[in-house]
């Protein structure tokens, strides 16, 4: 019975003492949506008024300027999306406390639109699942989708000739590639790697991993570095010696983020991606993008070129457009689709 009583005590002991240690509540003050250019002012706050005796900010796990449980900042610094803001609190005896909240930067402009004027066209294997285009010193380079279809291939632009193939191991589904430095690098969809091969003989070299970015999807480059899509808003931007992910953008506009980003290039500076769209009614979209930002600056709607295929072929709802290569020295945009005809040479017409 003693024992029993010296239980009941020593709960009731405890149950008191956690009673009387102060409370805290701690959160962070900021508006939740923003757009760019305005200026986030924020705060650590105790919902039942208690005090703090030190906090740090975070933004991005990176820590920011802050001064007596405040901070400021621009969003011109961080760019579009989703910015994760985490503060560490100390207070009371020796305590400390992780707080998260995340603030949503929106673009303050709203896309130009445009439209494609067909200016020529050239043949394209209709049963070429095209993942990646880019044009390189004349020729035309394409890797292919689809697992024991997936290929890479140099092509003559104007016969649709194949001057050189080599096809992936039937274990993979192949994406998006991209030339730099005489290399050939090219994405898998899921097996969470990539690989590289000599320009010249087509001959593999050495295959690389995916860090965060789980999938692979579209490829191009800024001429130093890799940059990435994954399917989602995110765009990742890769050191092209380690082929490791340094940082990525988010792609926004005006109302929020636009995800499903796929085949990438990057035409006079600005970051154009195919949207993959296959519900209906079947969309053929590019988003311009701001590599610097994140900020979509411009749509271009193509549909007029899948209902050009539509006349004399008849593809599938995956058969979207998905494909873009641009000639640096004539400004020439070449765009195609999954398993269509034609490649279009086309000319932007603002709306």
């Amino acid at each position: 019975m003693k024992i029993i009583h010296k239980i009941l005590f020593t709960l009731l002991t405890v149950i008191l003492l956690s009673s009387c240690e102060t409370a805290y509540r701690f959160v962070i003050d900021t508006p939740t949506k923003v757009n760019l250019e305005d200026e986030i002012n924020g705060s650590i706050n105790d919902e039942i008024g208690q005090t703090f005796k030190k906090v740090l900010f975070f933004v991005n796990g990176k820590e920011v300027a802050s001064k007596n449980g405040t901070f400021t900042l621009d969003t011109n610094d961080h760019g579009v999306g989703k910015q994760i803001i985490s503060a560490m609190v100390y207070f009371g005896e020796g305590k400390s406390k992780r707080i998260n909240h995340s603030v949503e930067i929106f673009s303050n402009i709203e896309p130009t639109v445009y439209t494609g004027k067909i200016i020529n066209f050239y043949p394209h294997d209709p049963k070429a699942f095209t993942q990646g285009l880019e044009y390189h010193n004349g020729f035309l380079y394409e890797s292919t989708g689809k697992k024991g279809q997936s290929t890479i291939s140099k092509i003559n632009l104007k016969t649709g000739e194949v001057l050189k193939r080599v096809q992936l191991e039937h274990t993979y589904f192949g994406e998006g590639m991209t030339i730099l430095n005489d290399k050939i690098y090219a994405l898998t969809w899921q097996a969470k790697k990539g690989f590289i091969y000599d320009l010249e003989t087509f001959n593999q070299e050495k295959e690389f991993a995916y860090g965060r970015s789980k999938e692979g999807w579209g490829l191009t480059n800024n001429g130093s570095e890799l940059i990435k899509s994954d399917g989602s808003h995110k765009i990742w931007f890769l050191d092209a010696k380690t082929q490791k992910e340094k940082r990525f953008i988010q792609a926004y506009y005006d109302k929020g983020k636009i995800d499903k980003l796929n085949e990438l290039e990057m035409v006079n500076g600005k970051l154009y991606a195919n949207r993959w769209i296959t519900e209906k009614p079947i969309r053929s979209l590019i988003v311009i993008i701001n590599p610097n930002n994140g900020v979509v600056e411009g749509l271009i709607n193509l549909q007029s070129l899948r209902e050009e295929i539509l006349k004399s072929q008849k593809i599938g709802n995956d058969a979207v457009l998905n494909g873009i290569a641009f000639d640096t020295d004539t400004n020439r945009l070449f765009v195609t689709g999954k398993n269509w005809g034609k490649i279009f040479e086309i000319e932007l017409i603002k709306q």
